[in-house]
């Protein structure tokens, strides 16, 4: 199957999110040269076939961080290997502190067309605890430089259910970033992942994370709020204006194949599953003596597709097709005001993707 959905993971980052486990790599200098170079030695190992790209997305890591030349030269590669036209969604991950008129032009010049900002917040103390770099008056500015340098497709990360110690106000960051007029929103719930700083802070009890009670409540007023605003919630954790939604993040909610370059990067080829070494150091190095990335492969067994058909489609306000002997607990779904039933196709509500893996899992059985 044709992969027309191109990921790049571009790992580096000048400081490390007290939450954040990715395969990141701080540096305070970038090594660009390199990493272009492994990038165009992986894209001739992989051997894709020049074929049209429907997506593009720069992800990381922190992509802003190769600099506008970086960037530039970044889509050259891409363009050796692959047709990238006007009507390609190519999307790049900035931080706020990495935006000024001169990069976001330089974007534009290389054929990016849409920005993924990393705000998070507009509380400072917020962003401190975050150890994120940018404050809120930098999270502005940079929207405000996007919008002016001629970016119509832009959207905003921000993070839900942090410790009520915090005292940061939801309601007050919904409303700043309804503010700024973005075209699309992802928001996420504050999850503790092990080896990040955050994990430490609450195994010694420094830090007591959200319960559920504030997660739910924080998710449903956001619901509330993005949709009295005109935003479609067509997805879990996202939403978006009339015709902005992410086609490529869609791609893979759809069960599209895709390809992704760059250490840590997943691919999928419509049967198998792959995915690169974590580390940029030994990606880096293996490209440069010839080994293979390739750190496992997963080919899809039946079961594994069906489960992940319905995991896909319940995350999505496209829902999931059900079979007669589904459809009793669709039914009780329904009667919870946890799902609408048309015809023989289930959607969750709201309240439905606040369950969304228990009722993934009484449909599959895992």
């Amino acid at each position: 199957m044709d992969q027309r959905h191109l990921y790049i993971h571009v790992p580096f980052c000048a400081r490390r999110c007290s939450y954040c486990d990715f395969a990141i790599a701080v540096r305070r200098k970038v090594p660009v040269d390199e990493f272009l170079d492994g990038i165009r030695r992986e894209l001739t190992s992989r051997n894709p076939g020049h074929v049209a790209l429907d997506s593009v997305y720069l992800g990381g890591g922190t992509p802003s961080r190769l600099g506008a030349d970086g960037i530039t030269r970044l889509m050259d590669i891409v363009r050796e290997r692959f047709d990238v036209t006007t009507e390609t969604e190519v999307t790049i991950e900035a931080n706020p502190d990495d935006v000024d008129s001169l990069e976001a032009a330089a974007w534009r010049r290389a054929g990016v067309n849409r920005v993924s900002l990393g705000i998070q917040s507009f509380d400072d103390n917020v962003l401190g605890w975050m150890h994120r770099i940018h404050d809120s008056s930098a999270a502005t500015n940079a929207f405000e430089v996007l919008r002016k340098t001629g970016f119509d497709n832009i959207s905003i990360d921000l993070i839900f259910a942090l410790p009520r110690a915090l005292e940061r106000s939801w309601e007050t960051d919904l409303e700043k970033g309804l503010a700024l007029e973005p075209d699309h929103v992802s928001l996420y719930g504050l999850t503790i992942e092990r080896s990040t700083p955050l994990a430490r802070w609450t195994d010694r009890g420094s830090v007591i994370p959200a319960d559920e009670e504030i997660y739910a409540a924080e998710f449903l007023l956001a619901d509330q709020m993005m949709s009295a605003a005109g935003y479609e919630h067509y997805e879990v954790s996202n939403f978006a204006r009339p015709g902005r939604r992410s086609r490529h993040n869609s791609a893979y909610w759809s069960g599209a194949p895709y390809l992704g370059i760059g250490p840590s990067a997943h691919s999928y080829d419509g049967e198998t599953r792959s995915w690169n070494v974590a580390q940029y150091s030994d990606w880096a190095s293996k490209l440069s003596t010839g080994e293979s990335v390739v750190a496992e492969c997963e080919r899809l067994t039946n079961e594994n597709r069906a489960a992940e058909k319905v995991y896909l489609g319940l995350r999505t306000t496209s829902g999931l097709v059900i079979s007669d002997s589904d459809r009793p607990s669709a039914s009780r779904w329904s009667s919870e005001g946890w799902a609408n039933i048309d015809g023989d196709r289930v959607r969750l509500t709201t309240e439905g993707w606040l369950r969304l893996d228990s009722l993934a899992s009484a449909l599959t059985g895992l």
